[in-house]
């Protein structure tokens, strides 16, 4: 599904994403969830965004978030994707030091090494402002302590990219920053959150006891710790977008395809326009969002983070809302059968909602375009 914004190399990036998808099908198990990660990476699509010199592809966001609407419209949607490409890999590019980008974003191009993302704790909530996992020098070693919660694939993953805050010595007052910290380091520990959505990355709470790192642990500056946050967050938003657009675009799909033969009366159910109508204000609203994803991802690619910030945030809240009055739609549509599984629809009603909270909720969207954007007064 090419658009007139898209490149010839975006357009036929997006066809061979597709094939690759239908090849696959849905994931039902992680025997095949893991089969299609390494394909994908070995053909080059998870490192899309990333330095050439490094093996990844030499794109942008714009690429990546071809690459995860297209997987996710087949049904086999990487949420990885958004974390150690798109996160992880897009802040190490950007900010890493020389040994850091060798030593991981080879990796992190193919697939072969994956990094997870560690920000929200379980006291702060969407207030990051009140982090208080921490960072001290111990000669010319980092201690870090703390918690972070919701954080989705350690298990698998070679490295947490973890956000903790340092004191700054001019001011006393705490700055943020980004650690890399290993699968295996003494003092970090991991538990698995009992999770009602059914997804293949699983989520966790994380304790740092008094992890002891190397000084090279610290990525980029101390001193611009939040632009290089933000860095990072424009790109996760940007993807839960492109992750959202493709669920939904999966669940019109089904249900097009099943209004299309199911026959009641004389005519298919399609025909009518109580049927007819919703799905398509729905597959408006999807391209609606994927206009303004791919307008977050030109300004991301172009440098203006200012503006990628506004967008991405837009992108991210109207791709959400979309992506949940179209599962909504495509269930409805089928009836009973949408609740069976059997058609492969019931299951995004909880995973499509995912989006409205994660990784930034919809309210907080709402606040910052109404004090960023609107200039009105804030109430916190």
């Amino acid at each position: 599904m090419s658009t007139v914004v898209e490149t010839e190399e975006q357009s036929a990036l997006r066809a061979a994403v597709a094939a690759l998808g239908r090849r696959h099908g849905r994931a039902h198990d992680e025997a095949a969830r893991d089969a299609l990660w390494a394909e994908a990476g070995k053909l080059g699509y998870l490192g899309v965004n990333l330095p050439e010199e490094y093996g990844g592809g030499g794109g942008g966001m714009a690429e990546l978030s071809i690459v995860l609407e297209e997987l996710g419209a087949a049904g086999c949607p990487l949420l990885m994707m958004v974390v150690s490409p798109a996160i992880c890999g897009t802040v190490v590019a950007r900010f890493g030091t020389g040994a850091q980008k060798a030593a991981w974003l080879p990796g992190l191009a193919d697939g072969s090494r994956t990094m997870a993302f560690g920000i929200t704790e379980p006291d702060a909530g969407s207030n990051s402002h009140r982090i208080t996992t921490t960072a001290r020098r111990d000669g010319d070693d980092w201690v870090l302590t703390g918690r972070k919660v919701f954080v989705s694939g350690v298990d698998i993953a070679d490295a947490t990219l973890i956000v903790g805050r340092t004191e700054d010595a001019r001011t006393g007052k705490l700055k943020p920053c980004l650690f890399i910290v290993p699968r295996d380091a003494p003092g970090f520990g991991r538990r698995r959150i009992d999770m009602e959505l059914n997804a293949h990355e699983k989520q966790f709470e994380l304790t740092l006891d008094d992890v002891r790192l190397p000084a090279d642990a610290l990525v980029g500056d101390e001193d611009a710790g939040l632009l290089q946050l933000f860095a990072g967050l424009n790109p996760e938003r940007i993807m839960t977008a492109a992750f959202a657009l493709g669920m939904g675009r999966y669940a019109v799909t089904k249900a097009v395809a099943y209004a299309r033969d199911r026959q009641v009366w004389k005519a298919p159910i399609g025909a009518h326009q109580a049927i007819a109508h919703p799905l398509a204000q729905v597959h408006i609203e999807l391209e609606l969002a994927r206009l303004m994803m791919q307008k977050a991802a030109h300004l991301y690619d172009a440098g203006d983070d200012t503006g990628a910030g506004e967008a991405a945030n837009m992108a991210k809240y109207a791709a959400a809302e979309a992506c949940v009055r179209a599962v909504d739609s495509a269930v409805h549509t089928l009836g009973g059968n949408g609740l069976t599984r059997e058609f492969g629809l019931a299951s995004l009603i909880t995973a499509s909602r995912v989006a409205r909270i994660a990784p930034v909720s919809r309210e907080m969207i709402l606040n910052y375009v109404s004090h960023q954007t609107l200039g009105l007064p804030k109430s916190y």
